[in-house]
């Protein structure tokens, strides 16, 4: 992992070298990278798209986090494209660290999303994007041997985000909600569909932030996800966050997560930390 945040830095460097993506969305409005590769927040996909570009402009961004809790800890590299503000394709590595067992899981995370309508700031309408996902689980034996169905599929979602620059406590706010349809067993890192249930079920994840000044924003996430696996119970995901855009070449975010159950070892909390460059 020191290897992969040296070679984030460089692209740091490299990117606040160059010119910015574009000058006229604001700030932190291209949000993060979440643990599948889309630009949104830690756990949840927003309608935003990635990087800052115009109507006329491509962009792009590359990122790396960990999020690391009692038992487990999963690593990923991540980068997306953004085409005139109205598409982004993303792919995204994850290394799933099972430190009692001393092995791991790998995932690979292929993603569109499409702005279809509304704005994110302006306008009567919120930002809303539909998106798609493959995930490929690479190491299978594990999952196969507690009953998932299948070592890859895909997701689909529909998200809507909106910013109010002059909310509550005179503070730019922000919500996001996404309903997912899905099957994968803890993000797809045990596979996908199971023994209780093989069929893809409506997920609800929502996040919401205030902006304490310009370049700082709190706030929370939630996502639902599917119990298949007959052998230990899935529980949702909750996350706490902090994150500071000190330019629009440059995101960090850190937070507080509660991961539930995850495969029969229960109360996995612990924290998350990404870091992201975009040009």
């Amino acid at each position: 992992m020191r290897k992969l945040f040296t070679h984030s830095a460089a692209l740091l460097l490299l990117a606040s070298s160059g010119a910015a993506a574009a000058e006229g969305r604001l700030l932190a409005t291209g949000g993060a990278t979440n643990v599948e590769g889309a630009a949104g927040g830690g756990l949840v996909p927003w309608a935003v798209i990635s990087a800052y570009t115009e109507d006329d402009e491509i962009g792009g961004t590359v990122a790396v986090s960990r999020a690391q809790v009692d038992d487990y800890r999963l690593d990923v590299t991540a980068a997306s494209f953004s085409f005139r503000n109205r598409l982004e394709v993303s792919v995204a590595s994850q290394i799933f660290n099972l430190e009692n067992l001393g092995t791991e899981l790998r995932q690979q995370v292929f993603g569109l999303k499409y702005r279809v309508a509304g704005d994110l700031i302006y306008g009567q309408l919120p930002q809303i994007s539909a998106g798609v996902q493959y995930k490929r689980n690479t190491r299978y034996d594990l999952p196969s041997a507690v009953g998932s169905q299948r070592d890859s599929d895909w997701d689909a979602y529909i998200a809507a985000s909106r910013v109010w620059l002059a909310g509550p406590f005179d503070r730019t706010w922000l919500a996001n909600v996404t309903v997912r349809a899905t099957r994968a067993n803890q993000f797809g890192l045990l596979g996908y569909g199971g023994d209780l249930n093989d069929s893809r079920k409506l997920q609800v994840e929502a996040a919401t932030g205030m902006f304490i000044n310009r370049a700082l924003a709190v706030g929370v996430e939630y996502r639902q996800k599917p119990d298949n696996l007959g052998f230990a119970e899935e529980e949702d995901a909750m996350s706490a966050f902090v994150a500071w855009f000190p330019s629009k070449n440059v995101a960090l975010v850190g937070a507080f997560l509660d991961l539930g159950s995850i495969a029969g070892a229960r109360s996995q909390t612990g924290y998350y930390l990404s870091l992201q460059a975009s040009f």
